[in-house]
């Protein structure tokens, strides 16, 4: 569970703006929906293999 501790007289807009930071940073959403279904290691090994291909490519074209 995640805690963020509210200065008084702080906006409670701002807090909840910090919250939101620390949810995506910690990728506490991201596990809660892997967790959903289950994913085959095989399956996730074709996704890190096509993630790692696309990031090598497009680093390439940066470098032209």
């Amino acid at each position: 569970m995640l805690k963020i501790k509210i200065v008084p007289g702080e906006n409670i807009e701002r807090a909840l703006k910090r919250y939101k930071r620390k949810v995506k940073n910690t990728r506490q959403l991201q596990r809660i929906r892997d967790n959903q279904e289950f994913t085959k290691k095989s399956k996730m090994n074709r996704e890190k293999i096509a993630k790692a291909k696309y990031r090598n490519e497009y680093l390439k074209k940066m470098e032209e």
